[in-house]
Protein backbone atom coordinates (compact mmCIF):
# COMPACT_ATOMS: atom_id res chain seq x y z
CA UNK A 1 0.00 0.00 0.00
CA UNK A 2 1.12 3.56 -0.75
CA UNK A 3 -0.08 6.16 1.74
CA UNK A 4 -0.23 9.87 0.91
CA UNK A 5 -0.72 12.54 3.54
CA UNK A 6 -1.01 16.32 3.50
CA UNK A 7 -0.23 18.64 6.40
CA UNK A 8 -2.17 21.87 5.87
CA UNK A 9 -0.23 24.40 7.94
CA UNK A 10 -0.71 28.11 8.39
CA UNK A 11 2.40 29.04 6.43
CA UNK A 12 3.17 25.90 4.43
CA UNK A 13 1.47 22.88 2.94
CA UNK A 14 3.41 19.62 2.94
CA UNK A 15 2.69 16.32 1.24
CA UNK A 16 4.44 13.00 1.71
CA UNK A 17 4.18 9.47 0.37
CA UNK A 18 4.88 6.58 2.77
CA UNK A 19 5.06 2.85 2.32
CA UNK A 20 3.46 0.33 4.67
CA UNK A 21 6.52 0.33 6.94
CA UNK A 22 6.29 4.09 7.48
CA UNK A 23 9.31 4.93 5.35
CA UNK A 24 9.01 8.30 3.61
CA UNK A 25 9.39 7.77 -0.12
CA UNK A 26 8.82 11.37 -1.20
CA UNK A 27 8.18 14.65 0.54
CA UNK A 28 7.50 18.13 -0.79
CA UNK A 29 6.43 21.51 0.61
CA UNK A 30 4.97 24.70 -0.79
CA UNK A 31 3.98 27.99 0.86
CA UNK A 32 0.33 28.15 1.87
CA UNK A 33 -1.19 30.74 -0.50
CA UNK A 34 -3.74 31.84 2.10
CA UNK A 35 -6.62 31.63 -0.38
CA UNK A 36 -9.11 28.78 -0.73
CA UNK A 37 -9.05 27.86 -4.42
CA UNK A 38 -5.31 28.39 -4.65
CA UNK A 39 -4.78 26.09 -1.67
CA UNK A 40 -6.80 23.33 -3.34
CA UNK A 41 -4.54 23.64 -6.38
CA UNK A 42 -1.39 23.46 -4.24
CA UNK A 43 -2.64 20.29 -2.54
CA UNK A 44 -3.45 18.72 -5.91
CA UNK A 45 -0.02 19.53 -7.31
CA UNK A 46 1.85 18.34 -4.21
CA UNK A 47 0.01 15.03 -3.98
CA UNK A 48 0.54 14.31 -7.66
CA UNK A 49 4.22 15.15 -7.33
CA UNK A 50 4.95 12.92 -4.33
CA UNK A 51 2.97 10.05 -5.86
CA UNK A 52 4.93 10.31 -9.11
CA UNK A 53 8.23 10.38 -7.20
CA UNK A 54 7.22 7.32 -5.17
CA UNK A 55 6.06 5.43 -8.24
CA UNK A 56 9.44 6.00 -9.86
CA UNK A 57 10.75 3.45 -7.33
CA UNK A 58 10.41 -0.07 -8.75
CA UNK A 59 8.95 -1.49 -5.53
CA UNK A 60 6.18 1.11 -5.50
CA UNK A 61 5.20 1.17 -9.15
CA UNK A 62 2.01 -0.83 -8.70
CA UNK A 63 1.11 -0.13 -5.08
CA UNK A 64 -2.51 1.01 -4.60
CA UNK A 65 -3.31 4.35 -2.93
CA UNK A 66 -6.43 3.97 -0.76
CA UNK A 67 -7.01 7.71 -0.61
CA UNK A 68 -5.50 10.98 0.57
CA UNK A 69 -5.28 11.94 4.24
CA UNK A 70 -5.28 15.62 5.12
CA UNK A 71 -4.54 17.23 8.49
CA UNK A 72 -6.05 20.68 8.95
CA UNK A 73 -6.36 23.37 11.58
CA UNK A 74 -9.89 23.06 12.90
CA UNK A 75 -12.25 20.21 12.05
CA UNK A 76 -15.24 19.39 9.86
CA UNK A 77 -18.70 19.84 11.36
CA UNK A 78 -20.62 16.57 11.78
CA UNK A 79 -23.80 18.51 10.99
CA UNK A 80 -22.85 20.33 7.79
CA UNK A 81 -19.52 18.87 6.73
CA UNK A 82 -18.06 22.36 6.48
CA UNK A 83 -14.94 23.41 8.36
CA UNK A 84 -15.24 25.09 11.76
CA UNK A 85 -12.79 26.16 14.48
CA UNK A 86 -9.88 26.78 12.08
CA UNK A 87 -7.48 29.57 13.01
CA UNK A 88 -6.91 29.84 9.26
CA UNK A 89 -10.31 31.51 9.35
CA UNK A 90 -10.75 31.54 5.57
CA UNK A 91 -11.29 27.78 5.75
CA UNK A 92 -14.27 28.12 8.10
CA UNK A 93 -17.63 27.48 6.49
CA UNK A 94 -16.07 25.87 3.43
CA UNK A 95 -16.98 22.33 2.21
CA UNK A 96 -13.30 21.42 2.20
CA UNK A 97 -13.73 17.64 2.08
CA UNK A 98 -16.10 17.81 -0.87
CA UNK A 99 -13.89 20.26 -2.73
CA UNK A 100 -10.74 18.24 -2.07
CA UNK A 101 -12.36 15.07 -3.41
CA UNK A 102 -13.53 17.00 -6.48
CA UNK A 103 -10.09 18.53 -7.05
CA UNK A 104 -8.10 15.35 -6.40
CA UNK A 105 -10.54 12.89 -7.92
CA UNK A 106 -9.98 10.59 -4.96
CA UNK A 107 -11.52 9.80 -1.57
CA UNK A 108 -10.16 12.00 1.23
CA UNK A 109 -10.09 11.71 4.98
CA UNK A 110 -9.77 14.87 7.05
CA UNK A 111 -8.66 15.20 10.64
CA UNK A 112 -7.41 17.92 12.93
CA UNK A 113 -3.66 18.52 12.70
CA UNK A 114 -3.15 17.70 16.38
CA UNK A 115 -5.00 14.40 15.87
CA UNK A 116 -2.56 13.61 13.07
CA UNK A 117 0.37 14.34 15.38
CA UNK A 118 -1.12 12.06 18.03
CA UNK A 119 -1.74 9.22 15.58
CA UNK A 120 1.74 9.44 14.07
CA UNK A 121 3.51 9.45 17.41
CA UNK A 122 1.33 6.67 18.84
CA UNK A 123 1.81 4.32 15.89
CA UNK A 124 5.55 4.65 15.30
CA UNK A 125 6.84 7.69 17.15
CA UNK A 126 7.73 8.78 20.66
CA UNK A 127 4.70 7.06 22.22
CA UNK A 128 4.93 3.71 20.45
CA UNK A 129 4.17 0.81 22.76
CA UNK A 130 1.86 2.85 24.99
CA UNK A 131 -1.89 2.40 25.00
CA UNK A 132 -3.05 5.93 25.91
CA UNK A 133 -1.49 9.01 24.36
CA UNK A 134 -2.21 12.74 24.37
CA UNK A 135 -0.57 15.02 21.84
CA UNK A 136 -0.18 18.71 22.58
CA UNK A 137 0.82 21.29 19.99
CA UNK A 138 2.38 24.44 21.44
CA UNK A 139 3.18 26.57 18.44
CA UNK A 140 1.45 29.56 16.90
CA UNK A 141 -1.69 28.09 18.43
CA UNK A 142 -2.45 25.27 20.87
CA UNK A 143 -4.12 22.00 19.92
CA UNK A 144 -4.51 18.50 21.23
CA UNK A 145 -5.28 14.99 20.08
CA UNK A 146 -6.07 11.76 21.93
CA UNK A 147 -5.26 8.17 20.97
CA UNK A 148 -6.35 5.03 22.79
CA UNK A 149 -5.29 1.58 21.67
CA UNK A 150 -3.87 2.90 18.41
CA UNK A 151 -7.09 4.70 17.47
CA UNK A 152 -8.01 8.34 17.52
CA UNK A 153 -10.67 9.53 19.92
CA UNK A 154 -12.59 11.92 17.69
CA UNK A 155 -15.56 12.46 19.99
CA UNK A 156 -19.28 12.60 19.28
CA UNK A 157 -18.91 15.99 17.59
CA UNK A 158 -15.33 15.75 16.38
CA UNK A 159 -13.90 18.11 19.00
CA UNK A 160 -12.17 15.73 21.42
CA UNK A 161 -8.81 17.11 22.49
CA UNK A 162 -9.55 20.78 21.71
CA UNK A 163 -7.52 21.91 24.69
CA UNK A 164 -6.58 25.27 23.19
CA UNK A 165 -10.08 26.58 23.74
CA UNK A 166 -10.98 25.74 27.26
CA UNK A 167 -10.28 28.32 29.91
CA UNK A 168 -6.87 28.38 31.56
CA UNK A 169 -7.16 25.93 34.49
CA UNK A 170 -6.81 27.25 38.04
CA UNK A 171 -6.56 30.80 36.70
CA UNK A 172 -5.39 33.40 39.19
CA UNK A 173 -7.05 36.77 39.71
CA UNK A 174 -4.32 38.36 37.58
CA UNK A 175 -5.12 35.91 34.76
CA UNK A 176 -8.85 36.60 34.80
CA UNK A 177 -10.74 37.23 32.53
CA UNK A 178 -7.69 36.80 30.31
CA UNK A 179 -6.85 38.00 26.80
CA UNK A 180 -9.42 37.99 24.03
CA UNK A 181 -9.15 34.93 21.78
CA UNK A 182 -9.90 34.77 18.07
CA UNK A 183 -12.61 32.19 18.87
CA UNK A 184 -14.70 34.85 20.63
CA UNK A 185 -13.95 33.77 24.21
CA UNK A 186 -11.48 35.21 26.71
CA UNK A 187 -8.68 33.52 28.60
CA UNK A 188 -8.41 30.42 26.40
CA UNK A 189 -5.36 28.23 26.96
CA UNK A 190 -4.18 29.24 23.48
CA UNK A 191 -3.93 32.89 24.53
CA UNK A 192 -1.46 31.94 27.27
CA UNK A 193 0.69 28.96 26.27
CA UNK A 194 1.02 29.31 22.50
CA UNK A 195 4.15 30.91 21.11
CA UNK A 196 2.15 34.07 20.43
CA UNK A 197 0.64 33.99 23.92
CA UNK A 198 4.08 33.53 25.45
CA UNK A 199 5.38 36.59 23.56
CA UNK A 200 2.24 38.60 24.39
CA UNK A 201 2.64 37.91 28.11
CA UNK A 202 6.29 38.98 28.01
CA UNK A 203 5.38 42.23 26.26
CA UNK A 204 2.56 42.92 28.73
CA UNK A 205 4.91 42.48 31.71
CA UNK A 206 8.05 44.14 30.33
CA UNK A 207 6.99 46.41 27.48
CA UNK A 208 9.45 44.55 25.22
CA UNK A 209 7.98 42.99 22.07
CA UNK A 210 10.17 39.97 21.34
CA UNK A 211 9.65 36.69 19.52
CA UNK A 212 9.28 33.54 21.57
CA UNK A 213 12.71 32.44 20.33
CA UNK A 214 14.32 35.69 21.52
CA UNK A 215 12.71 35.37 24.94
CA UNK A 216 14.06 31.83 25.30
CA UNK A 217 17.52 33.07 24.32
CA UNK A 218 17.29 35.81 26.96
CA UNK A 219 16.08 33.30 29.54
CA UNK A 220 19.08 31.08 28.88
CA UNK A 221 21.39 34.09 29.12
CA UNK A 222 20.09 34.80 32.63
CA UNK A 223 17.79 37.75 31.90
CA UNK A 224 15.47 37.94 34.96
CA UNK A 225 12.46 39.25 33.01
CA UNK A 226 12.70 36.44 30.49
CA UNK A 227 13.16 33.90 33.29
CA UNK A 228 10.03 35.22 34.99
CA UNK A 229 8.09 34.95 31.73
CA UNK A 230 9.24 31.37 31.27
CA UNK A 231 8.28 30.51 34.87
CA UNK A 232 4.75 31.86 34.28
CA UNK A 233 4.57 29.90 31.03
CA UNK A 234 5.59 26.66 32.76
CA UNK A 235 2.95 27.18 35.44
CA UNK A 236 0.22 27.71 32.84
CA UNK A 237 1.31 24.81 30.68
CA UNK A 238 1.59 22.59 33.75
CA UNK A 239 -1.95 23.43 34.83
CA UNK A 240 -3.20 22.66 31.32
CA UNK A 241 -1.47 19.28 31.23
CA UNK A 242 -2.78 18.49 34.72
CA UNK A 243 -6.35 19.19 33.57
CA UNK A 244 -5.89 16.72 30.69
CA UNK A 245 -4.38 14.19 33.11
CA UNK A 246 -7.33 14.55 35.48
CA UNK A 247 -9.75 13.91 32.60
CA UNK A 248 -7.95 11.32 30.46
CA UNK A 249 -4.84 10.22 32.44
CA UNK A 250 -2.71 9.17 29.45
CA UNK A 251 0.54 7.28 29.79
CA UNK A 252 2.37 9.67 27.46
CA UNK A 253 2.11 13.33 26.52
CA UNK A 254 3.81 14.06 23.20
CA UNK A 255 4.58 17.70 22.36
CA UNK A 256 4.81 19.31 18.94
CA UNK A 257 5.05 22.87 17.65
CA UNK A 258 7.88 25.38 17.95
CA UNK A 259 7.96 25.58 21.74
CA UNK A 260 8.19 21.79 22.01
CA UNK A 261 11.85 22.18 21.04
CA UNK A 262 12.67 24.00 24.30
CA UNK A 263 14.54 21.37 26.31
CA UNK A 264 13.97 23.15 29.63
CA UNK A 265 10.25 22.39 29.39
CA UNK A 266 10.84 18.67 29.92
CA UNK A 267 13.12 19.32 32.88
CA UNK A 268 10.76 21.58 34.82
CA UNK A 269 7.23 20.77 33.65
CA UNK A 270 6.65 17.49 35.56
CA UNK A 271 6.67 19.23 38.93
CA UNK A 272 4.21 21.84 37.68
CA UNK A 273 1.85 19.12 36.47
CA UNK A 274 2.13 16.94 39.56
CA UNK A 275 1.13 19.85 41.80
CA UNK A 276 -2.35 19.87 40.24
CA UNK A 277 -3.01 16.20 39.40
CA UNK A 278 -5.71 14.63 41.59
CA UNK A 279 -3.63 11.62 42.57
CA UNK A 280 -1.02 10.57 45.10
CA UNK A 281 1.21 9.41 42.24
CA UNK A 282 1.71 10.63 38.69
CA UNK A 283 4.47 9.47 36.37
CA UNK A 284 3.29 10.00 32.81
CA UNK A 285 6.01 10.58 30.21
CA UNK A 286 6.42 14.10 28.79
CA UNK A 287 8.33 13.85 25.50
CA UNK A 288 8.90 15.79 22.28
CA UNK A 289 7.56 14.29 19.06
CA UNK A 290 9.97 11.79 17.54
CA UNK A 291 9.16 12.97 14.01
CA UNK A 292 9.20 16.70 14.78
CA UNK A 293 7.40 18.81 12.21
CA UNK A 294 7.02 15.72 9.98
CA UNK A 295 4.59 14.10 12.41
CA UNK A 296 1.57 15.94 11.03
CA UNK A 297 2.01 14.72 7.47
CA UNK A 298 2.79 11.17 8.64
CA UNK A 299 -0.34 11.09 10.77
CA UNK A 300 -2.42 12.40 7.87
CA UNK A 301 -1.17 9.53 5.72
CA UNK A 302 -1.95 7.11 8.55
CA UNK A 303 -5.62 8.11 8.47
CA UNK A 304 -5.82 5.42 5.78
CA UNK A 305 -3.95 2.67 7.62
CA UNK A 306 -6.02 -0.41 8.44
CA UNK A 307 -5.48 0.03 12.17
CA UNK A 308 -7.44 3.27 11.95
CA UNK A 309 -9.93 2.46 9.20
CA UNK A 310 -12.74 1.31 11.47
CA UNK A 311 -12.63 4.53 13.49
CA UNK A 312 -13.61 6.75 10.56
CA UNK A 313 -17.32 6.27 9.81
CA UNK A 314 -18.06 5.95 6.11
CA UNK A 315 -21.67 7.10 5.78
CA UNK A 316 -21.98 10.41 3.89
CA UNK A 317 -23.27 12.25 6.96
CA UNK A 318 -20.56 11.00 9.31
CA UNK A 319 -17.43 10.42 7.21
CA UNK A 320 -15.76 13.62 8.48
CA UNK A 321 -15.82 12.65 12.16
CA UNK A 322 -12.12 11.88 12.53
CA UNK A 323 -11.74 14.96 14.71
Amino acid sequence: MLYIGVDFGGTKIEAAALDSSGAVLARERSPNPGAYEAALTVIRDLTLSVEQQARALPACRNLPVPGIGVGIPGSPSPRTGTIRNANAVWLNGKPFLRDLERTLGRPVRLSNDANCLALSEALDGAAVGHDSVAAVIIGTGVGGGLVLGGRLIGGANGIAGEIGHFGLPWATAAETPGPACWCGQRGCVETWVSGTGFARDHAAQTGRHLTAEAIIDDMRAGNPDAQATFTRFLSRLGRTIAAIANLYDPEVFVFGGGLSNVAEIYEHLPAQVAAHVFSDAWDALLVPARWGDSSGVRGAAYLWRDIHADTVPHSPARKTMAG
